[in-house]
């Protein structure tokens, strides 16, 4: 028999929260962002999934879009830090990737190529982030350098990357659409500004393209809670089951370096699954899980393959029930604050070792 801890991965809610992003930006062409292994949900599966129902998808790196290729994905992907080398303008040209240009050697390397195929291109400007992209006050002239170059055979489209879209208390993102638009003023180009948080919260940010990641895998990337995502339903759930039960007396210790000792005679549930399988080692005493649908916290520290759970309350459980880490019921944000974290680190930590499990397909 093999262990029972499993990512299940509802396509359900992935065609759902798709709807959700398609909903909020109704005259915008959809870019799903499945980079870093669909936000380590299975960069395959979800492509496959999405293909058909989003415009296009985007990706950190060639690595990635071609992955994607090479399993029959033959929507077009956009390389969203662009190309890492000269020699990869090729590969995107043969392969019809989209190539981001965002900074003065990606732009020599573009002039100077001689491509099979021209190259769609999309001009990253930095508006803030002070990650990627070209200076703002540069947009006019990358914009006519990409369409001089005579490997690009329309116009770029021009994006941004919002660094506090999160926070709708912040003026940040605020000032950065409106250096964006003074940027992109009188040039012929579609536009895209908006990430997940960006699609969730900031109406005047949505342009012609969107590029929800985070939030297709159901989650909200929102600092506080936002009626715009309350409709979000997680496609990955991650279970596993109790493989021993055992009674302690108050006063004994749990787990590596006896940090959780028992107030009360207690009642402990062992559970297979640890930061080997992608539960975060630091979670602390008390981090929530599931178990047979009701709330019981971790007792002890996190090991490689196990946790163990103070279930005194539910005194029916019993070797074989479920246990639910994340996911439906128990939001995967609650979680990473328990671990002091964020739930973007969460899934896309998620090792191979855990199996991902499709329903609703």
């Amino acid at each position: 028999m093999a262990r029972p801890n499993q990512a299940r991965l509802d396509l359900a809610a992935l065609r759902h929260n798709l709807g959700v992003a398609r909903g909020l930006a109704p005259q915008s062409k959809v870019m799903a962002v499945v980079k870093a292994n669909a936000y380590g949900h299975g960069a395959v599966t979800i492509s496959r999934q999405l293909q058909s129902l989003a415009d296009a998808l985007a990706v950190a790196s060639i690595e990635e879009a071609v992955e994607l290729r090479d399993a029959g994905i033959t929507a077009p992907i956009l390389l969203l830090e662009g190309v890492f080398e000269a020699r990869e303008l090729g590969i995107a040209a043969q392969l019809g990737f989209w190539v981001t240009i965002d900074n003065e050697w990606q732009m020599r390397w573009l002039e100077e190529a001689v491509l099979p195929e021209p190259v769609h291109c999309w001009l990253k400007v930095d508006t803030g982030m002070h990650r990627l992209g070209v200076p703002a006050a540069r947009t006019d002239e990358f914009y006519a350098r990409i369409k001089a170059s005579g490997n690009t055979g329309d116009n770029p489209v021009i994006y941004t990357h919002f660094a506090s879209a999160d926070d709708v208390t912040s003026d940040q993102t605020s000032e950065q659409m409106a250096l964006f638009d003074r940027a992109c003023d009188g040039l012929p180009a579609l536009r895209s500004a908006a990430n997940s948080p960006g699609l969730l919260a900031w109406p005047d940010a949505r342009y012609d393209w969107v590029r929800p990641g985070y939030m297709l895998y159901g989650n909200s990337p929102m600092a506080a809670p936002h009626p715009n995502a309350k409709d979000l339903q997680p496609v990955m759930t991650l279970t596993s089951a109790v493989i021993s039960v055992r009674e302690i007396a108050a006063g004994e210790a749990v787990g590596y370096g006896a940090n959780w000792i028992a107030a009360r005679p207690s009642r402990i549930a062992t559970v297979t699954i640890g930061y080997g399988d992608g539960y975060p080692r630091v979670a602390a005493n008390g981090t929530p899980v599931l178990v047979n649908g009701h709330r019981a916290g971790l007792a002890g520290r996190v090991s490689m393959d196990m946790i163990t759970v103070d279930v005194t309350e539910l005194p029916e459980v019993q070797v074989g029930d479920e246990v639910v880490l994340w996911g439906k019921g128990l939001p995967l944000a609650e979680v990473a604050s328990h671990a002091g974290t964020i739930g973007y680190e969460l899934t896309t930590r998620m090792p191979a070792r855990t199996p991902r499990v499709v329903i609703n397909d």
